[in-house]
This record gives C-alpha cells, sequence and structure tokens, in this order.
C-alpha cells in the first residue's frame, strides 16, 4: 500500500502554485492599463524574490504601478485644466477684440455721421446766403430816382457799375423763370427766388443759364453789357414781389435785408 502524505500546514507552495501566483501579478499589471511600465528584464529579475515571498511582491509592485498611474492621471488633469483655460482665455481675447472693433466701428460712424450733418449744415446756410450780384461793385444810381429815360418817370432798380463783360452773379438760391430778350431790358434774367420773391439781371451782353434752371448764390448767370435802353454799360438789378413789371421793391434793402452790405 502506497504512503500518500497529507498536506501540512506549513507546506510549501509548488511550482505550479508559485508560477500561477506570479501570474496573477501579471494579470493585475495588465488590467491597470500600465502594461508596459515593467520590463521583462525586470520581472526576470524579481522572481527569485515572487518565489521566496510569494503575493507579497505582486502586491508592492501593484502599488508602485498604481501610484505611477495616478502620477499620470494627475498630470493629465492639470494638463487638461491648463488648456481649459487657455482657451477660456483665448475666447475671451477674440470677444474682447471683437468688442473692440465693434466701438471702433460705432465711433466712426458717428464721426461720418456728424460730419454729413455738419456738411448739409453748412449747405442749407450756403444755400441760404445772398450776394451782391456784381462782386466787388456799387451802385450807381439808386431805386426810384427820376429822370425821362425811365418810361415810369424813375428807376424801378438799381444800376450797378460793371464794365462790359464783367461776371453777373444770382444773388441768391433759386429757379430762372426768365432769360431772354426783354425789351428795354435788352437780354435780361428774371429768378425766383427760395422765399417767394423775384429778382431781375437787365442789360446783359450774354446770359448763361434758361428757363427752369436753378441756381446758388453766387453763380455766374450771365455778362453785364449795355443791351435795350442804356446810355452805357452797367447791370440793371431789380427785386419784385412777383415776375411781373410794376411790383417792384427797394432792390438795395432787399439786398440788406439778406444780409449783402449795399
Amino acid at each position: 500500500m502506497a504512503f500518500t502524505r497529507a498536506p501540512g500546514k506549513h507546506r510549501r507552495p509548488g511550482r505550479v502554485q508559485r508560477t500561477t501566483t506570479r501570474n496573477v501579478g501579471v494579470a493585475a499589471l495588465t488590467t491597470t492599463g500600465v502594461i508596459g511600465t515593467l520590463a521583462g528584464p525586470a520581472l526576470a529579475a524579481e522572481e527569485p524574490a515572487v518565489e521566496q515571498t510569494g503575493l507579497n511582491q505582486v502586491i508592492v509592485l501593484g502599488d508602485t504601478v498604481a501610484d505611477q498611474v495616478d502620477a499620470q492621471a494627475a498630470a493629465q488633469q492639470q494638463a487638461a485644466e491648463v488648456a481649459e483655460v487657455k482657451k477660456k482665455a483665448q475666447e475671451e481675447a477674440r470677444k474682447a477684440a471683437a468688442e473692440k472693433a465693434e466701438q471702433e466701428r460705432a465711433v466712426a460712424k458717428e464721426r461720418e455721421e456728424i460730419k454729413a450733418r455738419a456738411a448739409r449744415a453748412a449747405e442749407r446756410e450756403r444755400l441760404n446766403t445772398y450776394v451782391s450780384p456784381i462782386s466787388g461793385s456799387y451802385i450807381s444810381t439808386g431805386y426810384k430816382a427820376g429822370g425821362a429815360v425811365w418810361s415810369s418817370g424813375s428807376h424801378t432798380g438799381v444800376d450797378f457799375h460793371a464794365a462790359t463783360g464783367t461776371a453777373v452773379l444770382a444773388v441768391g438760391s433759386g429757379t430762372v423763370v426768365e432769360a431772354g430778350w426783354g425789351g428795354a431790358y435788352g437780354n435780361n434774367i428774371v429768378i425766383r427766388m427760395t422765399d417767394g420773391t423775384y429778382t431781375q439781371y437787365g442789360h446783359l451782353s450774354s446770359i448763361g443759364v434758361s428757363v427752369g434752371q436753378t441756381v446758388t448764390p453766387g453763380q455766374q448767370i450771365g455778362l453785364s453789357g449795355a443791351t435795350g435802353n442804356v446810355t452805357g454799360a452797367h447791370l440793371h438789378f431789380e427785386a419784385r414781389t412777383t415776375a411781373e413789371y410794376g411790383s417792384d421793391i427797394d432792390p438795395a434793402a432787399y439786398l440788406r435785408s439778406h444780409g449783402v452790405n449795399v
């Protein structure tokens, strides 16, 4: 009868059991995702210790790997946090740049609007101004002067001293209602002004505007001359309440009321 020794309490683990224990340690390392942390030679070098202590060395190696995993995870977390902070900073910088650009566009737009309003105001002021019909001239014959030379018995306008060919200017803004031969007035122009009054320019040597044309203050409308019933070259200027003869008003007072010094 063969004798079989019962396993004792302090029996040394067999080779199969030791091998299984080492494999369990390796499997534990694999499950941590750090299988590359321990090289083959390291395992081989540690094998005698495993032979001696069983699972104790596997546990120590597992703790070391776990510490490394924790350190890597902490580093990755820190890198992610830094990246997030950098991303937020970039977004805030883009937002600030966009807001600054929008503010600059708003300021530029406001400046353009201010310039446009100023230009419109200046244009309105220019169109509402009045000038003398002959620049740098003077009145040589006044309003209502008497004499046989005038068919009405008195002067219905004023005469501005001017040699033939002197530029004749529209005294203000308006629309031409007559441009051509005017009998005793010779070549003449009548303009309906924006305030509803009328101005007349007589004895012209040439006419530079046509009926229906709008004119602005200081615009040249013709040249002075000596056409019609005259004794010499000059500009006959009248102010009227209508376009018709006989509705004349004092031209000098009319010009002065609009700021013209005559």
